[in-house]
């Protein structure tokens, strides 16, 4: 697999070898962190800082067939960072253009967006990481350094919160995705 070799040639410090697995990983990384900002500027900072921060890390990954989850975990930190030093709320007329087919749908995603932004830390990364990214349990738990079960409890914690939120039934994964 090409993404195998390229992973090994970046842990061994070859840049043209990285720049080839983010250009591979952008879009997903650019998703990630726009699930955490809420907007443009702030996603394409939090992609940047990631991207500074896992070259020169990269030489620190100890498992190269886990080099999409290092980064990814890299990428909710320096949301987190990023986030933080910013210090402000994200309101709801910040947030660009959602996917969609109709203006109710939009709604109903700028107000899932919005919910989103308010969970606790650990509750927003499990949503984000399982509704947006299909994750398994055991990827999200390895990515978070948590147990499954703590992962799971999130899950739950995190969708009683957005249903509390959103004042619906929110229970099921095909209705928060």
């Amino acid at each position: 697999m090409k993404e195998a070799r390229l992973v090994k040639k970046a842990v061994k410090g070859n840049g043209k070898a990285f720049e080839e697995l983010l250009i591979i990983h952008s879009e997903r990384l650019y998703r990630t962190a726009f699930l955490y900002a809420g907007n443009r500027e702030d996603a394409l900072d939090i992609v940047q800082e990631t991207s500074c921060k896992a070259f020169q890390a990269i030489g620190q990954l100890k498992n190269d067939q886990y080099f999409l989850t290092w980064l990814t975990r890299v990428l909710i930190h320096c949301a987190y960072d990023v986030l933080k030093k910013r210090k402000k709320e994200l309101p709801v007329e910040k947030l660009v253009e959602l996917p969609s087919k109709s203006d109710l749908k939009v709604a109903e995603n700028l107000d899932l967006m919005e919910a989103i932004t308010h969970l606790k830390e650990q509750h927003r990364t499990a949503i984000i990481l399982f509704y947006y990214h299909d994750l398994a349990i055991s990827e999200i738990a390895r990515m978070m350094d948590t147990p499954e079960n703590t992962v799971k409890t999130y899950l739950q914690r995190g969708r009683k919160e957005l249903k509390n939120r959103l004042g619906g039934e929110h229970d099921g994964k095909e209705n928060i995705s």
